[in-house]
């Protein structure tokens, strides 16, 4: 149990019966009579939908514990991610909506942690920055402005922005949660 000041994102716990995910909390404390306040905002473990909620901080929650396992990924369908335990060689299916739009990212034998609450996967936790390249974009311009960008296509097909000097076939690293450009990959023989 905790009480709804403790909590952190990352965390999941039990409200009215159902499981919820921590994805983001901020604590208010109160002042004079009035008690703090936790605003938190919930992924549903249950329905996958998202809630935002306010807390009296002394309120009790039932904690549930998140269980972290490294697997790999193997493939995909329309549906569905298929990893595997490299230790036991147990096959895990995590639904397309736990993985996220970040599922376009999944490579075969690519190592990633999926986290578990009650033995069903709530979500795959990406790194911040991968390494991709650029199948498709126009022409290096190098007389453009530098605040200049152009549209590139990434080889699993998202497509993305990129600065002006970038050309097909390149390197870079990229956030992969906003999907933004940070740089040129190293070693990418420039």
């Amino acid at each position: 149990m905790v009480t709804a000041s403790q909590l952190r994102a990352g965390m999941a716990v039990r409200f009215e019966g159902q499981p919820y995910k921590v994805v983001a909390c901020e604590y208010h404390p109160g002042q004079g009579k009035m008690g703090g306040v936790s605003h938190a905002r919930l992924k549903n473990l249950a329905t996958g939908t998202y809630w935002e909620h306010s807390f009296r901080a002394e309120l009790k929650l039932e904690t549930l514990p998140v269980e972290k396992h490294s697997l790999e990924f193997l493939y995909s369908d329309a549906d569905h991610c298929y990893f595997m335990d490299p230790d036991t060689y147990e096959q895990v299916v995590v639904p397309m909506a736990v993985a996220g739009q970040q599922a376009k990212f999944l490579e075969p034998q690519m190592r990633l942690t999926v986290e578990f609450v009650e033995e069903r996967p709530v979500s795959v936790l990406f790194p911040d920055i991968l390494e991709v390249r650029i199948a498709d974009t126009a022409p290096p311009a190098h007389a453009q402005a530098d605040s200049a960008w152009k549209t590139a296509r990434l080889e699993n097909g998202v497509e993305i922005m990129a600065p002006q000097f970038i050309k097909a076939g390149d390197l870079i690293r990229l956030d992969v949660e906003n999907l933004k450009y940070v740089d040129r990959a190293k070693g990418t023989g420039h």
